[in-house]
């Protein structure tokens, strides 16, 4: 039977890999996905000169997803135990709420980003973040 913790770790899990899938269909689709998704106007014109930044900037955010997921899901006990799961998924918890919540100070360095995706952006990582700590909190408490 699944557990409170062992659900909300999936949970995080898969909304990791939605966000990382997000972030491939991006380069698949090209400048319009990067305009909706709303990272810039510089991004979007880069993608659609053909340069390799947006793609590589995307695909290295797509993979750190696509390991958290994979630590999330080591931690619900799906897969096999990860090197330091602990230890990561504190730190992932961290790194979603910590980038939740400190966009203002973020804004500055990414002027091109639009309100919308900071607001958007913010607001998923602070579910995302939650999701992972209130499974971190309910399976290490358990155990």
């Amino acid at each position: 039977m699944s557990t409170f913790g062992t659900q909300a770790l999936l949970i995080g899990g898969l909304l990791s890999a939605i966000a990382a899938v997000a972030h491939l269909a991006c380069i698949a689709l090209g400048a319009p996905a990067y305009r909706a998704m709303g990272p810039g106007e510089k991004m979007a014109q880069a993608a659609e000169a053909g340069k390799l930044r947006p793609t590589l900037v995307t695909l290295a955010i797509a993979a750190i997803l696509f390991i958290w997921a994979a630590y999330a899901l080591a931690g619900a006990g799906v897969i096999a135990p990860l090197p330091f799961t602990k230890l990561a998924l504190t730190a992932i918890c961290a790194v979603y709420l910590g980038r939740a919540v400190a966009f203002p100070l973020l804004k500055p360095a990414f002027p091109e980003n639009s309100q919308t995706f900071w607001l958007v952006s913010s607001g998923i990582c602070l579910a995302i973040g939650l999701v992972h700590v209130c499974g971190v909190i309910a399976l290490w408490s358990a155990r």
